[in-house]
């Protein structure tokens, strides 16, 4: 994928090389309180994650891809798609930011850009995304970014089940 940007932020692929990056966000206990029932990954797991984006990217032409500020080329978090339904052109969106970033709106930014990307040039058809109960600033930012509710689904990785939504991109070009 070439990278795409928007106002502030640079959306690019991972690579191994970034695995410090990798490690900085995931390996963050207050990031992945909502992601994953481990906590903080640790050195290990995180490479496993950053392999699994990059064979994703390989696979599907799709990651949570990394996101870096324009400004300095800081990694603050990822931001991208996943393969939910691959014969109904449905793909999962996700976003992880550093905790020192939040509450800058870069969350919604790179979401946005990475909407727009998945239905003007990917031509996904609809996207699904999810968050886990307790993450209320995520249900916020779904609903501002048009995602309609749909139900609640078992989320694995954090053994609870996640409000779940969904965004069609009719209703987005809107």
């Amino acid at each position: 994928m070439k990278p795409i940007q928007s106002q502030r932020l640079i959306i690019s692929t991972w690579t191994i090389n970034d695995i410090e990056d990798a490690q900085k966000l995931w390996g963050d206990p207050k990031v992945m309180q909502f992601i994953d029932i481990r906590g903080g990954l640790n050195t290990q797991q995180v490479l496993q994650k950053l392999q699994q984006e990059i064979d994703r990217q390989n696979q599907y032409g799709v990651q949570y891809w990394k996101v870096q500020l324009k400004q300095s080329n800081e990694t603050i978090g990822c931001c991208g798609l996943r393969p939910y339904d691959i014969d109904k052109s449905i793909y999962e969106i996700g976003f992880h930011i550093m905790n020192s970033h939040w509450g800058k709106g870069y969350a919604k930014e790179a979401a946005q850009t990475v909407i727009d990307y998945a239905f003007n040039e990917l031509l996904i058809k609809k996207l699904f995304a999810g968050h886990n109960p307790s993450n209320t600033t995520s249900k916020t930012m779904l609903e501002k970014l048009k995602f309609k509710y749909i139900g609640d689904q078992f989320y694995g990785p954090t053994g609870l089940y996640h409000p779940s939504y969904e965004l069609e991109a009719s209703m987005w070009a809107l």
